[in-house]
């Protein structure tokens, strides 16, 4: 008998649940309550360690091929004591981020649910593929976590339209977000059907599902003022239309001081252990629902930076002032496919994110979290039980703890708030050194297990690597798209429509076509004055066409969309053609009275003729949705031979599409294309569009926001995979290539003073104890999916200087650095190198004036 590859991960992934269920982890129902200090779950408070993970923006499908190899191997570390290792090419992003999520000892998944990909049209529903909400969350129940299901509807998440479908726009008389009967009306339906499609599918608590918490609107706060007192009844209704569908688990409000009871008012932000000002009533506890883990990107802006060790000090300054659920926002970040992403939003979302756009973990972040919540639930017993109590050791220094008296249940929190200066704290009789910025953490009140700014887990690099069966004898071809005349044009109108209103989100492009008669006495006489287009344009972008030429293009920015293009044209005596290619680089997201935004044509004139200004505005105008190769699917297999196509050679003209095939690249790492010869527009792969390309805007850093564009690997076939672009402004195809991502690039860096890994301690009868030999710092390192360590690439015992990917030689090393690590890793998955000057420079006492630092990085590959 032979059985496909599909069958087979179906097999073994039914194999994963039905393990977990015989092995305790069965789904039961659980009632969820709360009180002033925590989420209580069938009668256990819970300290919760939360990630968000968007389903759209990565894939649930699995891809096998002809070679599907699986192993199974039954280990006590495993996911639910199974390990799985795959060694083909075939991918399941959503397992995946979420096991990497579990392991880096997150207990709650939060969404939001998006309404405009599930009803695009009014009543017409899809919750297909990645849209596949009840699949996504059963999953999370699969792996044995707790979800938190944020339905907005207005959800924000830099999400085209902040999740509302176009459509709800031309509601007759309707105010987002407002005590306004249209709106409450579509809100409610919408939030009920959610609601009852939860309910229906068993996903709430109570039902033995792993929903604990719904969210209902989102960050109101910043625009209530806007409303008056229809924006005060709106947030008391909303919270009790809510209450009333009967989920069964808690509501929750973010950043909404006046949240309604039973709604649990959160906050959002980067430090809420400092500004928030706390729940609304004193039977709530302080629950934390974004963390922004950096920050999402438009296309203009340079990267988006947060240290690993700022956000851990955020959650531990958090849980030490009563919190008890802290959310990172994003966990994953992904991708915005398509033209999902808000106004000037990049593809790439969140990519600093502990798991980065691929799913890949970005380390130190996920590492040094995944210790932080190790360090925290050995505190878990003293946080619940405990008394709180706050010794202040002068200004910026603090030690916070939780006591039960008579016991050896304890757990405390020193903190050095001082941003640049280091501090020794004494407690109870014991000195501590902290750094700058930084927490310690003492789950027995003695024993320093964690600090958030002395980072043990491993770092690592991000690599791109050219596929070599992707780029194999690629061959690009071309077709021009069409530049229309008046004639072309079915809708006719004195001045162009407002942009939003006639593309209805539809498209992001919009044809705009006028003709204008001129003699010669309009014309200038003299060869050295040449007249002046001038649009006035609320946004985004656009380009120009005078006669059929390209003569230029202009686009606003996520701060100001609107702008001014200006170029000179040459103009001939007779009729001339104006066509105006009006884009949207994606809808609004956020603020007050989100249905009267506008962008588009605001004003059209030539300058410099002899006749004077020309306002040609109110000329009469032409327009049409989309452009022609959107019509007819030229970026499908089918659609691409309604076209004609000519062989490219080198960079083409601006409104061109291009076309090629590739193969499957190797391996099982992510794919990407990377568009650096390329200027903006949109790419598909096998009909499915990637996003939005953008690399001629650039960054003040005079580089590209992003150069890097993802393919999942769910959406190729073995071979002849259709590649096709739309260049707006003219780029070459040529030089675009399809390479794989991987983060096999590894490092440790750790010093004499860094704590033993928070591994080395447990908790037992109440007390922390050693559950290693020697207690003391040393170099960690494990290779990502099952390789091994092929070669070290820099090693140093000394005083190194730079980072992961980047180290130099300082001043001072330990000749022997590299061969001892070599003599501790070579060949392996894992390893760890002594923190002992002993085995480097033999206790020669070379270097004896500084502060030593072992700095490792080795490269991963498969074992031969």
């Amino acid at each position: 008998m032979v059985v496909s590859g599909q069958a087979l991960i179906a097999a073994v992934l039914s194999l994963l649940v039905s393990y977990a269920a015989a092995h305790g982890i069965a789904k039961g129902a659980k009632t969820v309550t709360y009180d002033g200090r925590s989420l209580i779950v069938n009668g256990r408070r819970e300290l919760l360690f939360s990630g968000s993970i968007h389903y759209p923006r990565s894939t649930p499908e699995v891809v096998p091929d002809s070679s599907l190899l699986m192993i199974l191997s039954f280990s006590c570390s495993g996911y639910l004591g199974i390990e799985l290792m795959v060694l083909v090419n075939w991918v399941q992003m959503w397992p995946d981020i979420l096991q990497k999520a579990k392991h880096g000892g997150l207990n709650l998944i939060q969404t939001y649910v998006f309404w405009n990909i599930h009803e695009p049209v009014e009543g017409q529903f899809n919750f297909e593929g990645n849209y596949d909400l009840v699949k996504f969350i059963k999953l999370i129940g699969d792996y044995g976590l707790y979800a938190t299901l944020r339905i907005g509807p207005f959800i924000e998440a830099e999400w085209n339209h902040g999740g509302f479908p176009y459509w709800l726009r031309e509601v007759p008389d309707i105010i987002f977000r407002s005590y306004n009967e249209p709106f409450k009306y579509h809100m409610e339906k919408y939030s009920r059907m959610i609601i009852e499609m939860m309910k229906e599918a068993k996903l709430f608590a109570p039902q033995g599902g792993p929903i604990i918490l719904a969210q209902i609107e989102n960050e109101y706060n910043s625009i209530q003022l806007a409303y008056r007192e229809l924006g005060v009844q709106y947030v008391q209704w909303a919270g009790k239309m809510a209450v009333g569908l009967g989920a069964g688990v808690p509501w929750i409000m973010c950043k909404q001081k006046d949240a309604p009871d039973p709604v649990i008012n959160t906050c959002n932000g980067r430090h809420c252990g400092d500004t928030f000002t706390g729940p609304n009533r004193p039977n709530k506890p302080s629950l934390w629902t974004e963390n922004w883990t950096a920050q999402y990107r438009v296309f203009g802006d340079p990267p988006s930076q947060r240290a690993a060790e700022d956000l851990a000090f955020s959650v531990a300054r958090f849980i030490s002032k009563n919190g008890t659920l802290a959310n990172y926002y994003m966990y994953h970040g992904g991708t915005n496919f398509g033209r999902t992403g808000s106004s000037f939003v990049t593809t790439r979302y969140y990519d600093e994110a502990p798991l980065d756009e691929y799913g890949l973990q970005r380390e130190p972040k996920w590492g040094h979290l995944k210790d932080l919540h190790s360090a925290l639930r050995l505190c878990k017993k003293a946080l619940f039980t405990g008394s709180p109590g706050v010794e202040k050791l002068g200004k910026d220094k603090e030690v916070r703890f939780y006591e039960k008296p008579g016991t050896h249940i304890c757990a405390a929190f020193l903190t050095n708030n001082h941003s640049r200066e280091a501090a020794t704290l004494t407690f109870r009789g014991e000195e501590y050194f902290l750094p700058p910025h930084s927490i310690s953490i003492l789950p027995d009140c003695k024993t320093v297990v964690y600090n958030t700014q002395r980072v043990v887990a491993q770092h690592n690099a991000r690599n791109f690597v050219k596929s070599k069966i992707a780029n194999k004898n690629l061959k690009w071809e071309m077709s021009q798209e069409p530049i229309p005349v008046m004639t072309d044009m079915k809708i006719l109108t004195k001045s162009p429509m407002e942009l939003y209103n006639f593309l209805k989100d539809r498209s992001d492009y919009a044809w705009f076509v006028t003709s204008i008669e001129l003699s010669n006495y309009d014309l200038p006489m003299k060869k050295d004055i040449i007249p002046v287009l001038q649009i006035s344009n609320l946004g985004h972008a656009m380009l120009a066409f005078v006669n059929g030429n390209f003569i230029g293009s202009a686009h606003g920015s996520n701060v100001e969309k609107n702008f001014v293009f200006r170029k000179p044209v040459k103009f001939k005596a007779g009729t001339n053609y104006i066509a105006l290619l009006c884009m949207t680089v994606g809808l609004p997201n956020s603020g007050a009275y989100m249905e009267h935004r506008y962008a588009g044509i605001h004003s059209v004139q030539i300058l410099g003729l002899n006749t004077g200004t020309l306002d040609i505005t109110n000329n009469g105008w032409g327009q049409q949705v989309g452009v022609n190769g959107e019509h007819v699917k030229a970026y499908t297999q089918g659609g691409s031979h309604r076209v004609q196509w000519t062989a490219a050679k080198g960079k083409g003209p601006a409104m061109t599409w291009y076309k090629t095939y590739f193969d499957m690249p190797e391996g099982n790492d992510p794919v990407i294309l990377r568009m650096t010869s390329m200027a903006k527009g949109m790419a598909w792969v096998n009909g499915k569009n990637i996003g939005r390309y953008w690399l001629s805007y650039l960054s003040p850093l005079e580089k590209p926001s992003q150069s890097e564009y993802h393919v999942p690997r769910a959406w190729l076939k073995p071979s002849d995979n259709l590649l096709v672009i739309f260049e707006e402004t003219g780029g070459n195809p040529e030089e675009i290539e399809v390479e794989l991502v991987n983060r096999d690039t590894i490092c440790s860096i750790v010093t004499e003073y860094h704590p033993p890994h928070v591994k080395s301690w447990q908790r037992h009868d109440s007390k922390i104890r050693a559950v290693v030999d020697e207690v003391k710092p040393k170099g960690h390192l494990k290779c990502p999916n099952y390789k091994v360590i092929v070669k070290v690439d820099f090693a140093s015992f000394g005083n190194p200087l730079g980072a992961c990917g980047d180290f130099e030689m300082g001043n001072c090393t330990a000749p022997n650095s590299k061969k001892v690590v070599e003599q501790h890793c070579m060949g392996k998955t894992t390893c760890e190198i002594p923190m002992e000057a002993g085995i480097f420079d033999g206790n020669s006492g070379a270097c004896s004036d500084i502060t030593k630092t072992l700095a490792v990085q080795v490269r991963c590959g498969r074992k031969v």
